[in-house]
């Protein structure tokens, strides 16, 4: 190696061209003018790293090699020393740490002041001649561990290897030539220090999943989620911690996260690098009562406090500092501002005690969450080097920003955000109701007050909340790249980053608008009150929304390629699927409820339709767990959303109550009310029917263009001049005249030799109109043919406003009514005829 090294101070010094954002594509499929080989039909791929190289840095390494497998099909070779070298080289490191690059920089290959100093930057660029032998390589440089991970990693994604290929299974595209554009990329430093998530695992979904898939939430499920934090160039994480402690549960978990890179921290109310879980393990190992109070148990809490400190002393972290009650809950009554200055003053002398180092010297965070805030809003304060950690109202919401016209905390600002919460006034667990309009709103508002060094979100299980997770690191790490304009615009390049171009616009335009809906009402919340029947179709409208959206997701998916649809599933169809389900459910419950007040036995079918939604969802639910990907996601979509009765109810969905109506309860009339200048009436909705021994009407349904017909059995009956079979329809009209009566019934011909079908009809007892409506074609029956409806028409004098009954008999069988239209002065031509008028018991 020395040999190599001594021959770079000959290499001729590298003119250095304009640097260029990695968000600018440097990988190209098509081979160009300005462009180098890094794979080209046969042609190998050679990876070069430092063997004493930082572990995390050759984690990374690996998995690049195994990207460019995924996408060539060809695994590139991977070297420690200039030798064996197969085609085009690609050299990774990390400047000042690695003798390869720190030998580039001294030959002027590198611009070594682009690092120098720098926080988690990365360069990549070709070089000429980096090698002897070599005539050409790419160079991934980083200034730190963490540059040098994320160079590794945009490299992946520009290769075409999403930072979701595990989470959500989005396939890798095969490509059999590689390209690299001539220049010098790079993405520059993170806008805000610490990025991260919180995974608030509220049982069952994540901690069931983790638990069938890696036997628990240990180090083998943290390595898939570290790994995904830094491909979106991330570096923090708050850890799983309801029933689990991170470095207790698995003592490999502590070592991985600091090989890896990513800093540890733990939630707002756990303190001192310790989960809440790990108090209560350590209360009953040491037989000590559970008094998680500072004021009665100051010295079991610092022995407490110093095991977490010392326990991870050798890792990197973000100390969380003060105290909160036991469980997430506020503090004792009598809890005051001294005490938790005091407690914070205690545990910097812990962390200064366990590291050897000043307090300053560890990085610290006190969370002004809940009830904490007041604390800080009646004067508490920390010392200056502690990070304050702004939360939102666990809804996206900001709550406090620092006054801009104060002198500013030297320590600095962070902001707890949250895309899942639990608690009042329903929890929010099972789907993304983030939209992304909304939190960049939220934390841009947050940056330009100056909170920049800690943003980290509470992504509950992780799944769904792939896109808003994208969008949040990716907004923490170049916040100025986003204005109001182009946020679809991202939204589109992710959906083409998951699916490709081909319907990237249709699938962002998808993800977008079903976000917006669930920021409507969250799908906890929506209930089968939230809209209104009443007023201007509004449960109708949004119901419709989500129709059409579902119906846009299920049509799309039939165009989506094989190796797609899971991908598909999880990222798309899933959440607007059982959200457009949620919302016809919820739509029956509501015309459920209503008709059944009014005795209507139509309830009976929104009754019916809220069971079949109910059963829906648990067969979405179980696509998504059992077979989707061959059964990779169990449990993940095992959250709650039915059946909310307090702010956080059971681990089952509980169907809405519906209510039957017998035929006991149907009300034995039924007078419809004009209105608008008609009346409608579907031809089931009789007041009276009339058979005789031999004769007897029948509904059939959904017999016709609206809701049913009716007609008389056996079809091959006559009535005799004195049977009178007959329907009876009574009606409540607000003026008088002559009014126009449309009977709307099936396109039957005159089969009986010609003679045609006649019917009488008649108001109120007068004398009926016997009406042949078939006898004699003049011409209509195209018409008939091509509307399949036959519109037989009668005029009849009114003579007083009030309670009248329209009477139907039938003179032949095979007549079958469907719809009856009265024009009162009013009545407007339409193809299948007016929407029913409301009638008493509807």
């Amino acid at each position: 190696m020395k040999t190599i090294f001594n021959y770079f101070s000959l290499l001729i010094p590298l003119v250095f061209t304009t640097l260029v954002k990695a968000a600018d594509p440097f990988i190209s499929f098509v081979k160009a003018e300005n462009s180098v080989v890094l794979k080209e039909g046969n042609s190998g791929l050679t990876l070069f790293s430092d063997s004493d190289s930082d572990k995390g840095i050759l984690r990374a390494v690996a998995n690049l090699q195994s990207d460019f497998q995924k996408v060539t099909g060809i695994q590139p070779n991977l070297i420690s020393q200039n030798s064996g070298v197969n085609g085009m080289l690609i050299i990774i490191g990390e400047a000042g740490k690695s003798k390869t690059i720190d030998a580039l920089i001294k030959a002027k290959k590198i611009d070594g002041n682009s690092l120098k100093g720098k926080n988690e930057k990365f360069i990549i660029q070709n070089v000429s001649n980096p090698f002897p032998g070599v005539s050409e390589a790419v160079v991934i440089a980083g200034s730190d561990k963490r540059g040098t991970i994320y160079g590794i990693y945009e490299m992946s994604q520009q290769i075409g290897v999403s930072p979701w290929y595990y989470w959500a299974d989005v396939p890798v595209e095969k490509k059999e030539n590689v390209y690299f554009k001539k220049g010098i990329y790079t993405d520059g430093e993170p806008a805000v220090e610490y990025r991260g998530i919180f995974l608030n695992d509220e049982e069952p979904s994540l901690g069931s999943w983790a638990r069938a898939t890696f036997g628990g939430i240990n180090s083998k499920f943290y390595e898939k989620v570290f790994e995904l934090i830094l491909r979106m160039k991330g570096n923090y994480i708050w850890p799983a911690m309801w029933g689990k402690a991170f470095y207790d549960d698995d003592a490999l978990s502590g070592p991985l996260a600091n090989e890896m890179g990513i800093v540890m921290g733990t939630s707002h109310h756990e303190p001192m690098a310790l989960a809440q879980t790990d108090w209560h393990r350590y209360i009953k190992r040491n037989n000590l009562p559970n008094v998680w109070d500072y004021s009665k148990n100051a010295d079991v809490l610092q022995k407490f406090w110093r095991s977490g400190l010392e326990r991870s002393k050798n890792w990197e972290k973000l100390v969380t500092v003060g105290m909160r009650g036991d469980g997430d809950e506020a503090m004792g009554e009598g809890t005051n501002i001294a005490l938790l200055e005091k407690i914070v003053k205690d545990q910097r002398k812990i962390i200064a005690d366990v590291t050897g180092k000043k307090a300053e010297r560890t990085p610290q965070v006190w969370a002004l969450y809940k009830e904490v805030q007041d604390y800080y809003d009646k004067g508490m304060r920390v010392p200056d080097d502690v990070i304050l950690l702004f939360c939102d109202d666990n809804w996206g919401n900001v709550r406090k920003l620092p006054d801009l016209s104060k002198p500013l905390h030297k320590g600095g600002y962070g902001m707890y955000y949250h895309f899942d919460y639990v608690g009042g006034p329903r929890n929010s667990k099972w789907i993304n109701i983030s939209p992304i309009q909304r939190v960049w709103e939220q934390m841009n508002l947050s940056y330009e007050h100056k909170v920049d060094k800690v943003w980290v979100v509470n992504v509950g299980d992780l799944k769904p909340m792939e896109f808003p997770i994208s969008f949040f690191l990716d907004m923490a790490w170049n916040l100025k790249q986003f204005n109001a304009n182009n946020l679809f615009q991202y939204t589109e390049k992710w959906s083409a980053q998951q699916f490709g171009e081909k319907h990237a616009k249709e699938i962002a335009e998808m993800i977008n608008t079903y976000a917006k809906y669930n920021r409507r009402v969250t799908p906890e919340t929506l209930n089968w009150n939230t809209y209104s029947l009443e007023n201007y179709n509004e449960f109708e409208t949004v119901l419709n929304d989500y129709r059409a959206l579902a119906l846009k997701a299920l049509r799309l998916k039939e165009d989506i390629p094989a190796e797609y649809q899971d991908a598909y599933y999880q990222l798309v169809l899933y959440p607007i699927d059982a959200c457009s389900n949620l919302y016809e459910m919820y739509y029956a419950v509501a015309k459920n409820r209503k008709l059944a007040a009014k005795k209507d036995p139509e309830a009976n079918k929104y009754a019916d339709q809220v069971k079949q939604c109910f059963e829906r969802n648990a067969y979405l639910d179980n696509y998504y767990n059992n077979v989707m990907a061959g059964g990779k996601w169990q449990h993940m979509m095992d959250q709650m959303r039915i059946g909310y009765k307090t702010w956080s109810d059971g681990k089952e969905n509980i169907m809405p109550e519906v209510t039957y109506i017998s035929e006991a309860d149907i009300p034995k009339e039924k007078a419809f009310q004009e209105k608008n200048g008609y009346v409608s009436i579907e031809a089931e909705h009789f007041a009276r029917m009339h058979n005789s021994d031999r004769i007897h009407w029948e509904v059939i349904p959904d017999f016709g263009k609206t809701k049913s017909g009716v007609t008389t059995f056996p079809q091959y009956a006559y009535p005799k001049p004195d049977e009178n079979i007959y329907l009876e329809y009574d009606m409540n009209f607000e003026s008088k005249g002559e009014f126009e009566v449309q009977l709307l019934l099936a396109p039957t011909l005159n089969f009986n030799h010609n003679k045609g079908l006649r019917y009488e009809i008649s108001f109120d007892g007068q004398t009926p109109q016997v009406v042949n409506f078939n006898g004699h074609y003049k011409g209509e029956l195209g018409r008939w043919q091509s509307e399949h409806i036959i519109r037989s028409m009668t005029k009849h004098q009114i003579s007083q406003p009030g309670k009248h009954t329209l009477r139907f008999r039938v003179l032949e069988p095979g007549i079958v009514l469907e719809k009856i239209l009265i024009d009162t002065g009013g009545l407007k031509p339409t193809y299948l005829g007016a929407p029913e008028s409301d009638y008493t018991g509807k």
